[in-house]
């Protein structure tokens, strides 16, 4: 039995050792190329979905902005007639030039990159700013039948200013398009004069 298994021993070591296929395979030099084209390829779709992610995004906000100030224009010129105070009526004016200017320069950029027309903001964001419009009036209706609109009108304007002001940041962080930059930075100045006066408000006044 001892020499049986000596001979299966030196058997064994002088049998010739199969090499695998799949070794084989992810050795070879078409292997590796397939592997590094793939790489590639992926980081070409980050890249682009990154890029135009970024497009997107800025277009999706200038929506939004645009949509904001449309309705809240609407909302204050709605109430802006029964304020008592005459300083919160010419603020109020002044907001709405401002906003106007604002949304006529806005209205051309997207128009001209992204072939802006009235609609095409897709329904999620005309709801959202629908939404958001509708729960202001409500505010402002409750405050009036209330006797105390002035103080409440103010409050929700210097609120949605301060909302149309951080819009505006990110979207001004976002671009690279420098008239683009110029609308906003030119708007934002011009509103935060007008958020003070109406965050600072006094009936007492």
């Amino acid at each position: 039995m001892e020499g049986q298994e000596y001979l299966n021993q030196i058997s064994m070591q002088n049998r010739p050792q199969k090499h695998s296929k799949m070794g084989k395979i992810f050795s070879s030099k078409i292997f590796m190329v397939s592997i590094i084209g793939v790489i590639l390829l992926v980081v070409i779709m980050i890249v682009g979905a990154i890029l135009g992610g970024s497009r997107t995004n800025e277009k999706e906000l200038a929506y939004k902005l645009k949509l904001h100030i449309d309705n809240t224009s609407a909302v204050i010129s709605e109430y802006q007639p029964s304020v008592n105070s005459s300083d919160l009526r010419s603020n109020s004016a002044s907001l709405l030039s401002i906003l106007a200017n604002t949304n006529r320069d806005l209205t051309a950029y997207l128009t001209d990159a992204y072939s802006y027309k009235s609609g095409s903001e897709g329904e999620t964001l005309i709801n959202d700013a629908k939404l958001n419009a509708d729960g202001l009036r409500a505010v402002l209706f409750n405050a009036k039948i209330n006797g105390i609109l002035d103080r409440i009108y103010a409050s929700q304007v210097a609120y949605e200013v301060s909302l149309i002001m951080n819009e505006e940041s990110k979207i001004y962080n976002k671009t690279n398009n420098d008239n683009l930059k110029n609308i906003l930075s030119s708007s934002y100045s011009s509103l935060e004069n007008l958020y003070n006066a109406f965050k600072s408000f006094s009936e007492a006044k």
